[in-house]
């Protein structure tokens, strides 16, 4: 079982702002950067609302609270020195994946109620408030916030109340409609991907949210399900995204299953022509021993709606000296090492095949970006772009212009 946790930030909207402290307009950015430092791999740990942060440890059933509660002071003296302007709401959860990402797009009135002990309009879970001073056990949900208070009430007793105050609190006031509950947060999301040559940003990935939980599914047909939901939502972005190119992920093994292929081509039947020369299919689960004529039937099956064709590799080594020049236009390496070691000598291995990816006219990317060491390996090795939580966090839609800088340069 995943141990989950979500931190919130809960700014004080009444409170001035203290000398030194974080802008509520940079604090995700700050706060990201933090926890990608503190919450390193294989744990996981991502934006997946603004000013909402999930953190996720696999190895483990329940997450320490005195860690915890060290994370929540330190982060909270970082963006609010003064003591007065907010405070971190470090959220342990319980609940599907469904439930976590709802809990976590609370807003920051449904936070400070359900830090008050008043619960919110969401599916049940276990709930702990850890701060700095403490960790608190609060109910989840309105139902249960009404249920221990009705427990209080009856744990104090009704000895000694005059006969007229009882019935006084028997006449219920009247009950104001209920509002309705917040949509959930999408599926997906999008990665900046950051061009280094041109030291400024050139395309966005999207991704589904819930991989910031936890791994990827293995099995194709939930792969499959996966990639459909990322080409509904990439196909209604591109009405109001108009930078850059825009990556859409493919499983692999489904472009070679006829089944997966016709499901592909129903949702690509509506996608806009005009758009092709900036599309890009990132064609995730690519093995080493991949051949030449799966990738061309690839091609074939994806030139009609996508200019370009990526093949995102877990390999450094990839023989790309075996495939013809014009096949494919780019290479993403994913880092997947658990250690700064590991990562930084598959960056090396990766780069120090640069001369025969520009022999092919290939683009190597990297993947996974996590620190800004990484990124500075990859741009001291020539790799032309870099993706990943060192790069941005997971956005609410495409990146609208090329201006900026990496979450790890800021």
């Amino acid at each position: 079982m995943t141990a989950i946790a979500c931190l919130r930030i809960l700014f004080n909207a009444a409170g001035e702002s203290q000398p030194g402290e974080v802008p509520k307009s940079k604090a995700q950015a700050v706060a990201d950067a933090f926890l990608k430092a503190r919450w390193r791999a294989p744990r996981k740990c991502g934006a997946v609302a603004p000013l909402a942060f999930v953190l996720a440890d696999n190895r483990v059933e329940m997450l320490d609270p005195a860690e915890m509660q060290a994370l929540a002071g330190e982060l909270e003296q970082v963006l609010f020195p003064g003591g007065e302007g907010g405070e971190i709401c470090l959220m342990t959860f319980q609940g599907d994946e469904t439930a976590v990402l709802k809990f976590a797009s609370l807003s920051q009135k449904e936070l400070a109620g359900l830090v008050a002990g008043k619960g919110y309009g969401g599916a049940a879970g276990r709930v702990h408030v850890i701060t700095a001073d403490a960790v608190e056990s609060v109910p989840s949900t309105h139902e249960e916030a009404k249920a221990l208070a009705a427990e209080k009430v009856v744990a104090g007793g009704a000895a000694g109340i005059p006969l007229a105050d009882k019935a006084a609190k028997a006449v219920k006031p009247p009950v104001a409609p209920k509002a309705p509950p917040p949509p959930p947060p999408p599926q997906t999301g999008w990665w900046g991907v950051y061009d280094l040559s041109a030291n400024a940003f050139a395309a966005s990935l999207i991704g589904m949210r819930a991989d910031l939980l936890e791994p990827p599914p293995e099995d194709d047909d939930k792969l499959l399900k996966r990639d459909l939901i990322c080409l509904t939502d990439a196909q209604a972005a591109l009405k109001t995204a108009t930078f850059g190119e825009i990556l859409v992920p493919f499983g692999f093994w489904n472009l070679t299953t006829q089944s997966a292929l016709d499901a592909y081509k129903a949702r690509l039947s509506r996608y806009p022509l005009d758009q092709q020369p900036r599309l890009v299919a990132t064609i995730y689960g690519t093995p080493r021993e991949a051949s030449l004529g799966m990738l061309q039937q690839m091609r074939a099956f994806l030139k009609g709606s996508f200019a370009f064709m990526d093949l995102r590799v877990e390999d450094a080594t990839f023989p790309i000296h075996g495939l013809p020049p014009e096949l494919i236009d780019s290479v993403t390496l994913l880092l997947t090492g658990e250690t700064e070691f590991d990562r930084m000598s598959t960056i090396q291995r990766f780069a120090e095949r640069k001369n025969a990816y520009d022999g092919k006219g290939v683009i190597q990317g990297v993947a996974g970006v996590a620190t800004r060491a990484e990124l500075e390996a990859c741009r001291a090795g020539g790799i032309a772009r870099v993706q990943g939580p060192a790069i941005t966090t997971l956005l609410d839609k495409p990146l609208a212009a090329a201006d900026g800088a990496p979450i790890a340069l800021s």
